[in-house]
């Protein structure tokens, strides 16, 4: 029996696996990203510093919340101009942030007045159907009366005709669905508003649902295309029959842990049927472990003004089909000056995608970057004058900072999306054994199970996670029988570094 003092396990001449080998890293290491240029917000900024000073979380995540909530908001009274056309306002944003990061703190305070706008068109929704529900009782009754008296021979058609169609059912008032299947959003747009958000703080559940399953990916996502490019819904289903939306608009926002996020983003059916280029994604760092709570600072000034202003537009009606509740957005045209910027920012970014270029492995993104700055241009300016007669140079320069900033987001998680499943395991146990949470100079698989990350408390997974750490000279197996800790180990490793 090999019997090893903990206090020596870590010094070379008691074991000697690790000697000449150094441990070979899993993954290439990620490079921090740039801070979150929060100075080019224009009006929402304000808001956006105070939900940040209030959770201390990064300030990418509410700067996130802040921005789809305002797409939201506006996404149905205009639609922008772009280098190739119009296109609506609608953006689709992806926040990957790691439990405990504050992702719903964010969040709620700049939801509030969505929730509570909400809540009161559910209010009015439930009386208007009850004399919906009596109109048609007597639309009914008058219907199979004048019904009757023309199989008799009593009545004629003008009086049937006089009478009017059956009174048509109110539209569903919700703003906001979490984790819709094609067929259910589909349904929503046209039984309800036709502006929706997609909105999750739990974005794992809608990524991990039914919606996204093998089966039904391709279809969600070629759906979710469509509607940010504003083209109709088409339907066609033997049941429900044959019926083409136009006029819808959707915008998204889903946060979503990295595990999640990071098998999302390597999925190559989510980058090749063009939905990731589509999608603002950020990954801020860190501010765990830095959240002191006397350094938090609470001012709800800027968040009510910020509620104040969504209220307000919330409450504006959209230039819409009262029949089909088609939107007629108005065209929002850019500035000479912000058409000037635009092109030049084009450029540039069209130019980086040459072949060995900085902007080559990430095609898909670099290519709709100006038509994403374009869209953002359009959200800050509807959200500061929703009759905005055109979008300035100084609202175009900030949306090409902030398209520029999501353009590189998606070139440095572009390495993070490759890493398989096991290799991501691996990493989270070396960072996890190396850290203070486990302190010791040797690891068992009992210790991983019991004590390691949540990702390995199953025993197969964490044996591969060793058995990879081991082949990449992190681990160095110890002879069985080791007594550690007055107990006789069977299989025990010790720590590299």
């Amino acid at each position: 029996m090999a019997n090893i003092d903990p206090a020596r396990l870590d010094a070379a001449e008691t074991i000697g696996p690790c000697e000449g080998t150094s441990p070979q890293p899993l993954v290439r290491e990620i490079p921090t990203g740039l801070p979150y240029p929060v100075e080019v917000l224009g009006p929402l900024r304000p808001a956006v510093e105070a939900v940040q000073r209030r959770t201390q979380a990064p300030v990418a995540i509410p700067a996130q919340s802040a921005l789809s909530v305002a797409a939201l908001a506006v996404q149905g009274f205009a639609n922008v101009e772009t280098l190739g056309g119009w296109a609506p306002l609608s953006l689709y944003c992806l926040t990957v942030a790691a439990s405990g990061e504050r992702k719903s703190s964010c969040d709620a305070p700049l939801m509030a007045a969505m929730r509570e706008f909400e809540r009161e068109q559910a209010a009015i929704y439930r009386e208007a159907r009850k004399e919906r529900a009596l109109d048609l009782a007597i639309w009914k009754k008058r219907h199979d009366t004048l019904l009757g008296k023309m199989k008799n021979g009593a009545g004629d058609k003008a009086e049937l005709a006089a009478l009017g169609p059956e009174p048509a059912p109110l539209p569903l008032p919700d703003r906001l669905v979490s984790e819709p299947t094609y067929e259910g959003l589909t349904r929503l747009f046209a039984e309800g508003q036709p502006s929706l958000g997609l909105f999750s703080d739990e974005g794992g559940q809608f990524l991990g649902g039914f919606a996204m399953s093998q089966d039904n990916k391709q279809k969600t996502l070629a759906a979710l295309n469509d509607l940010w490019m504003g083209n109709p819904i088409k339907r066609t289903r033997q049941g429900d029959g044959a019926f083409t939306l136009h006029g819808r608009r959707l915008s998204l926002h889903l946060m979503v842990q990295p595990v999640v996020a990071h098998g999302f983003l390597a999925d190559p059916l989510a980058g090749d049927t063009g939905f990731l280029p589509r999608c603002l994604v950020c990954q801020p760092e860190s501010t765990i472990g830095f959240r002191l709570h006397d350094a938090g600072v609470r001012d709800d000034a800027p968040v009510r003004a910020f509620a104040d202003r969504l209220n307000a537009i919330l409450n504006t009606e959209m230039a819409m089909d009262l029949e089909t509740r088609e939107l007629r957005p108005r065209r929002l045209p850019l500035s000479s000056e912000a058409k000037a910027l635009l092109i030049r920012f084009s450029d540039n970014v069209e130019r980086a995608q040459r072949p060995g270029g900085e902007m080559e492995p990430v095609r898909g993104h670099a290519s709709k970057a100006a038509e994403q700055a374009a869209r953002i241009a359009g959200v800050l300016t509807l959200w500061r004058d929703l009759e905005a007669a055109q979008v300035s140079g100084d609202a175009m320069e900030c949306a090409i900072k902030l398209a520029l900033f999501y353009l590189c987001e998606a070139q440095r998680l572009a390495n993070a999306a490759t890493l398989s499943d096991a290799v991501s395991k691996a990493e989270a146990l070396r960072k996890w054994m190396l850290s203070p949470s486990w302190g010791k100079p040797w690891l068992t698989v009992r210790d991983v199970l019991r004590r390691g990350p949540n990702r390995l408390r199953e025993s197969p997974e964490a044996k591969k996670a060793v058995q990879m750490l081991v082949e990449h000279h992190w681990l160095a197996p110890l002879p069985p029988g080791t007594e550690i800790e007055g107990q006789v180990r069977r299989e025990a490793w010790r720590i590299c570094q």
